[in-house]
């Protein structure tokens, strides 16, 4: 039984918020608020993406997609995350997957582009990088990152939906 992508179904809603808190649970730079970002993107109508990983009947990994707003007015800019996978289940290319499926869906839907807060390693493997005038506010530069789709870099300050600052 292999992996595979496919849109979330309202059945999978629980399962998401446990693997989103489980997934961040050990992690450092983590707000340990993930699962309430992803209910709040939800409930507000943000959540533009939200893929599972699903082997069988049980998902094992997640993202998350919604829209941002630049400060120069530029539009159809998205930003991913979180992603998550099981713990146990991460290092085995779920997250790649995710990545990939999230990206081509974008671009599918004439996105204009992607942001992403995270580790610069990680996701400069699917062409995300640092650009000097796209700025998160507060975040130092190497770790906010964009993809254009065909369309040009914009400038300015990003702005993430409130629900990132979702506590419960």
């Amino acid at each position: 039984m292999g992996i595979h992508i496919r849109d979330e179904q309202a059945a999978d809603v629980d399962a998401i918020a446990r693997l989103t808190e489980a997934a961040f649970r050990s992690e450092p730079h983590s707000s340990h608020t993930e699962q309430f970002i992803v209910n709040a993107l939800r409930r507000d109508g943000h959540l533009s993406m939200s893929l599972v990983a699903a082997e069988g009947d049980a998902i094992v990994g997640h993202v998350a997609v919604s829209p941002v707003t630049i400060s120069s007015g530029a539009t159809g800019w998205y930003g991913l995350g979180p992603i998550s996978v099981l713990p146990e289940r991460q290092g085995q290319g779920i997250g790649t997957k995710l990545m990939k499926a999230a990206l081509a869906e974008l671009r599918r839907l004439d996105g204009a582009g992607c942001v992403v807060l995270g580790n610069p390693e990680y996701y400069g493997r699917f062409g995300f990088k640092a650009h000097a005038g796209l700025v998160l506010p507060g975040v130092p530069q190497e770790y906010f990152q964009a993809v254009a789709f065909g369309s040009e870099m914009p400038v300015g300050d990003v702005r993430y939906h409130q629900a990132f600052d979702a506590t419960e």
